[in-house]
């Protein structure tokens, strides 16, 4: 006799960046392993990738392809699978600045939303006759990076989110060029001009939860969470 098959709930989510409808389910014993063992591994490359086939995984709605994410739609699909899966409530140690004592807050992860910033735009003139349009870092694309080398690491990511490169007469699509061709353009770039795509990094939608509380000294303070490490480094529980 064959041993009776374990039923899931379904839920929905919106993705952020395509507001694309995606059915997906919890994860299960399986994938918190996987999780954990990104996790040991203490290598973001392998952390992205562990999340990535984990969502992978989960995700019930066809065609649905997570190397298409963008970076910010990956931190909030996790925010919520991890919601539906464990629990949406979350405890953090904060340690106060002002009364230097620590603090245990809960953020109910299922509020968590993507801040969205009127002033991003990836439309990015260059001269009077070039511009460039940009696309979202993929979570891959980021976990590509390389930090150790520094400033290298800013050229790269750049050249990476660079979709498409237009002047007056033609469009010329960034796929097409080399790795090699596409940094020479971006070298080339006045200083001007890259403070104008580093706004477009800046300005992307973003996670986003207030924490509010009272510290000892009657003072109310805030903590803005915007990135997925404010939340958890893979874990449950994060204590700055």
């Amino acid at each position: 006799m064959a041993l009776p098959k374990i039923s899931y709930p379904i839920y929905d989510l919106v993705l952020p960046s395509t507001k694309q409808p995606i059915k997906f389910r919890p994860f299960l014993v399986k994938e918190e392993k996987i999780l954990l063992m990104a996790q040991s591994g203490k290598d973001t490359k392998e952390m992205v990738n562990g999340i990535k086939q984990v969502i992978n995984n989960c995700i019930l709605t066809d065609g649905v392809n997570v190397e298409n994410f963008s970076s910010f739609d990956l931190e909030y699909f996790f925010v919520k699978l991890r919601s539906k899966s464990i629990g949406n409530i979350i405890t953090l140690t904060y340690r106060d600045l002002e009364d230097n004592k620590k603090y245990d807050v809960e953020v109910n992860l299922d509020d968590v939303i993507i801040k969205e910033n009127e002033e991003h735009n990836n439309k990015v003139q260059i001269t009077d006759s070039i511009g460039i349009l940009l696309r979202h870092p993929t979570p891959s694309a980021a976990a590509l990076i390389d930090m150790d080398k520094g400033t290298d690491a800013v050229f790269d990511i750049v050249g990476a989110c660079i979709d498409q490169i237009y002047d007056e007469d033609t469009v010329y699509n960034v796929s097409d060029y080399t790795k090699e061709e596409v940094d020479e353009f971006v070298s080339q770039l006045s200083v001007e001009a890259f403070e104008k795509i580093q706004k477009f990094f800046e300005t992307m939608p973003k996670l986003h939860y207030d924490i509010k509380y009272i510290n000892s000294l009657g003072n109310e303070k805030i903590i803005t969470l915007s990135t997925l490490s404010d939340f958890f480094t893979l874990g449950w529980v994060i204590v700055p």
